[in-house]
């Protein structure tokens, strides 16, 4: 990787070892209020935005979730065969719990958790239909070889969808650190009580994240077909979809 000494470990196209570790333990440190903090800081859109990925997916597909978090999204995955990926066994270990209970009351059978990093996903190659990445992209050690796995596991013709901190060009970014540096703040230490809360890192992966551009030309880079990104409303978060050649 690059050096990214002076940006703190972070840049576009990933974060350094020791800034990763770090971030990795700011991550596990939200899980209590991990709901609780996005559906004020969206302002309520985050369970609209969930959907709208989540139709992105049809019943009876092969579905794996990487960086699923506690469970937020994979939750209301109905009717499908379901992988979570995550790098922490905290996250892991909530969102089981979580998917369990949800899926054993409707009657489905259990989701598979493997922790590992996107970076490399150990999994056969062509295995999935669709591969979810919600809110988890930004914090990819290295995001090029991230979005390479991704592929390697899609089968031919399958699709990937990310969602994550919307930043279309460098004039909405700005718009965008402003709103992390202050409203996002306020809500996390109000709901935290905590003046260090962990989602101060959350304001510093989104200075380095890239553009709409910048990830799309590196999908296509990667080997991806068909690569689409766009702001969902009201301009929070950008999803990307990007296709495996048949």
């Amino acid at each position: 990787m690059s050096d990214r000494s002076a940006t703190g470990g972070f840049d576009a196209s990933g974060i350094d070892e020791e800034a990763w570790t770090e971030l990795e333990k700011q991550l596990e440190a939200t899980i209590p209020v991990y709901d609780r903090v996005n559906r004020i800081m969206t302002l309520g859109f985050d369970k609209g935005m969930r959907r709208h990925v989540r139709n992105h997916a049809d019943k009876g597909m092969k579905i794996l979730e990487v960086g699923c978090g506690p469970g937020s999204f994979a939750v209301d995955l109905v009717g499908m065969e379901l992988t979570c990926l995550d790098p922490s066994a905290e996250m892991l270990k909530v969102c089981k719990k979580r998917l369990d209970e949800s899926r054993s009351s409707r009657g489905e059978s259990q989701a598979t958790y493997i922790e590992a990093v996107a970076e490399d996903i150990p999994l056969p190659d062509n295995t999935f239909d669709r591969v979810f990445c919600l809110f988890s992209f930004r914090d990819f050690r290295d995001k090029k070889q991230g979005l390479s796995e991704m592929l390697r596991v899609l089968k031919p013709g399958g699709q990937l969808i990310i969602c994550d901190a919307g930043k279309a060009n460098w004039l909405h970014g700005i718009f965008g650190r402003i709103y992390m540096a202050t409203f996002v703040q306020l809500v996390a230490r109000w709901v935290t009580k905590d003046p260090n809360h962990p989602w101060k890192w959350l304001a510093r992966t989104y200075t380095h994240y890239g553009t709409h551009g910048f990830y799309k030309s590196m999908m296509r880079e990667v080997g991806y077909t068909d690569v689409k990104a766009r702001l969902l409303f009201p301009g929070m978060s950008s999803r990307f979809k990007a296709n495996k050649p048949e």
